[in-house]
């Protein structure tokens, strides 16, 4: 029986993404087609939901980030333990090398030590043990006149020299090991002296930050105090200067009226207008009798107007007769013009419901059904 697979693993990516389009589409027509959101604009609560969102990213960024510095710091910590270990134990190898190298490949264990001896000439005879020994012959040429009898005593002083150089390359080398030790430590004091320091920065400059922080909160707090006061002062300044200004009003020679004040200096009849406040006793029986002269020449004025108005009258009243007997004609021949219109518009009329019903019978046969308007408006693209 043949087993085919229905199903292959790009079939599978392609209906995902079209499973993705069609949720991605059905949450855009949501967007789209919602009135409220389509009328009034953004929507705040998923805006308010992203703000929560970035503020949880941050804090658990925050929280990362804290967990790696402490995780820094326990590595700095660890590779500090890992290289004073590994110094140990290559001390320790070391030393079990020379240890190795004392006790099982001394020099003297060797095949060849017999040719690499130091001490060979020690051990060996010498030519000549004393002057007379019985070894030495005419031939031997070990003894001659003239020879260095002190040769015994300076090999001895330069042994000596050579042992006292190599005790000093001993203790030079010794010194060194101890200098190099010493500068190991040091530089592993220094680096955990840096972390400790750098700690301590970092702890310092959090205090710093804090401090300035409430640094600014007190100058930003006597800062609007000084500028309350100000406003206070303002406010009473002004509110001084306001009583001053209405005393000084009060106290002047306008509400006070002083008639001194107005007189010119152009002539004894001449006034300041905007100084001037009245007139006096003799000054205002002046202008009553100018002003009953007035009166006298107003009444005459009158009777010459109401002589002129009666004879007005009687040319409008034969005015208004002819204009009457005009407008009764011009109401007549329009009452015929909207007889004539009211026609004309019925015929029009009658002509409209004939053309609408040709159109509707006879053009307009092939309406639109309900399922033309459906297919509208169902997509978002």
């Amino acid at each position: 029986m043949l087993n085919f697979q229905l199903t292959t693993e790009r079939d599978r990516r392609e209906a995902a993404l079209i499973e993705k389009r069609r949720a991605l589409e059905e949450e855009r027509k949501k967007r789209i087609f919602n009135p409220r959101q389509r009328l009034f604009g953004i929507d705040y609560g998923t805006l308010q939901r992203q703000i929560e969102e970035k503020r949880k990213r941050e804090a658990e960024q925050a929280r990362i980030d804290r967990i790696f510095d402490e995780q820094r710091v326990k590595n700095d910590e660890i590779a500090l333990a890992l290289e004073k270990k590994e110094k140990q134990e290559r001390l320790k190898l070391e030393q079990e090398i020379n240890y190795f190298r004392m006790c099982c490949q001394r020099p003297e264990d060797r095949r060849e030590f017999d040719l690499n001896d130091p001490h060979q000439m020690k051990k060996a005879i010498p030519a000549r043990a004393c002057d007379d020994d019985p070894r030495l012959g005419p031939s031997a040429a070990q003894k001659f006149e003239g020879e260095d009898l002190a040769s015994a005593e300076r090999a001895k002083v330069q042994r000596d020299q050579v042992k006292a150089w190599l005790d000093q390359q001993i203790m030079e080398k010794e010194a060194a090991d101890k200098e190099r030790k010493a500068a190991e430590e040091a530089y592993r004091e220094a680096i955990m002296a840096r972390d400790q320091r750098a700690l301590q920065l970092d702890k310092m400059e959090k205090e710093c930050r804090k401090r300035l922080e409430e640094a600014c909160i007190r100058f930003n707090r006597a800062l609007a105090d000084e500028r309350k006061m100000e406003e206070v002062s303002r406010l009473k300044h002004e509110h001084e200067d306001a009583l001053a200004e209405m005393y000084n009003f009060m106290t002047s020679d306008l509400l006070t009226e002083n008639p001194d004040v107005s007189q010119s200096n152009l002539g004894p009849h001449r006034r300041i207008g905007y100084l001037y406040k009245g007139m006096t006793a003799e000054e205002k029986q002046k202008v009553r009798e100018y002003q009953l002269a007035q009166i006298q020449d107003a009444k005459k004025q009158k009777e010459l107007e109401k002589r002129m108005d009666r004879e007005y009258e009687d040319f409008l009243n034969g005015t208004q007769q002819t204009i009457s007997l005009m407008d009764k004609e011009e109401l007549r021949k329009h009452r015929e013009f909207i007889r004539s219109l009211a026609e004309d518009n019925k015929k029009l009329a009658e002509e409209q419901k004939l053309r609408k019903e040709f159109m509707e019978k006879v053009v307009y046969t092939n309406r639109p059904t309900q399922e033309f308007y459906d297919q509208f408006n169902k997509s978002t693209r």
